[in-house]
């Protein structure tokens, strides 16, 4: 197995420190697909739940992945990657994060017996940093945004394996494994709303369902305090970001922004934006049916309301919750 820069085709072993090529270019995967076949870290994860539900006159299919092991879907991308790592015999990782994706890879660390240190913003939800602390991780508050936390985590990852849900091309190796879920629970779908920040569900979902043959239009959501992508699929200039209830997809500047833009362009998709209040009344309207997830995952439940109105036409609409309430 090896990585390959998708600019100049470098090589780059993947068990090494290298987390992008020497010219800038991001990595992808020497192989068609990774499978772990006998899990040598595991902390229980599960096939989530969906079940439909009509929200503000729009029928969707709910897919609960906030069910996993540490509360996110982010698990799925943190079981390939951890267990792939004990297997190199890797024994010591870094990761930046708004707070699931750190949570993830700490707890999966915590069970491979990898020390692990993980850089939040300040500003990260106290749910989140205690979890993490309770895995055993080193936590780093970094003052600032989300940006400036990836900023912060550089010079650690130059000397130290970086277990990244951006630049780790075995992160999207599990992501994408909510697709045949899907597929099992409700067929190919004609839509999936998606919120999108850093891609780690964008591009999992585009790579997932791409390898079943049958790509669904990806309707991808951004807050209206953070459209870097928005603004890049739209052709206008991008607003300077600002603080929102979406914590979780808070992200100035994307590293692969333009492989989140090529992939839902070649879905026929869409990219939205959504007000704070449009998503925090969105997570009200899911907790009074009993579901419990983090803002974030009213993000989409928000877009599809938004999106679709009253005219989805029959139309079989996938949202995924990606996080849960507790978290925050």
């Amino acid at each position: 197995m090896f990585f390959y820069c998708k600019e100049c085709g470098k090589q780059y072993p993947a068990d090494g420190i290298d987390y992008k090529c020497e010219c800038g270019g991001l990595f992808e995967l020497g192989r068609e697909s990774v499978q772990i076949e006998k899990p040598l870290v595991s902390i229980g994860g599960t096939v989530t739940p969906m079940f439909e539900r009509t929200i503000g006159g729009v029928t969707m299919q709910l897919k609960l992945d906030y069910y996993m092991p540490t509360g996110s879907f982010k698990d799925r991308g943190a079981y390939v990657l951890i267990n792939k790592l004990k297997e190199f015999g890797v024994e010591e990782v870094v990761e930046d994060s708004s707070g699931n994706a750190g949570a993830a890879i700490a707890g999966y660390c915590a069970a491979a017996g990898i020390k692990c240190s993980i850089y939040v913003p300040e500003s990260t939800s106290e749910g989140k940093i205690k979890q993490v602390k309770a895995y055993g991780a080193e936590l780093v508050k970094v003052p600032g945004s989300r940006d400036d936390t990836s900023l912060a985590i550089q010079a650690a990852a130059q000397k130290t394996y970086y277990a990244s849900h951006v630049y780790n091309p075995l992160f999207f190796e599990g992501t994408k494994s909510i697709v045949p879920e899907i597929a099992a629970q409700c067929g190919i779908p004609d839509y999936i709303v998606v919120p999108a920040g850093n891609g780690t569900m964008l591009l999992g979902v585009y790579l997932g369902f791409k390898e079943l043959g049958t790509l669904p239009r990806i309707i991808a959501v951004q807050s209206a305090h953070c459209t870097p992508v928005y603004a890049k699929f739209k052709g206008i200039p991008a607003l300077p970001p600002s603080p929102t209830a979406a914590e979780g997809i808070a992200v100035g500047t994307p590293m692969r922004i333009e492989e989140m833009v090529e992939a839902v362009r070649e879905s026929g998709g869409d990219f939205i934006t959504v007000e704070d209040e449009e998503v925090l009344f969105a997570k009200d309207e899911l907790a009074k049916m009993g579901i419990y997830c983090e803002p974030t995952s009213g993000v989409a439940v928000a877009a599809a309301k938004k999106y679709f109105g009253n005219d989805a036409h029959g139309a079989k609409i996938v949202v995924p919750l990606t996080g849960s309430g507790l978290k925050k």
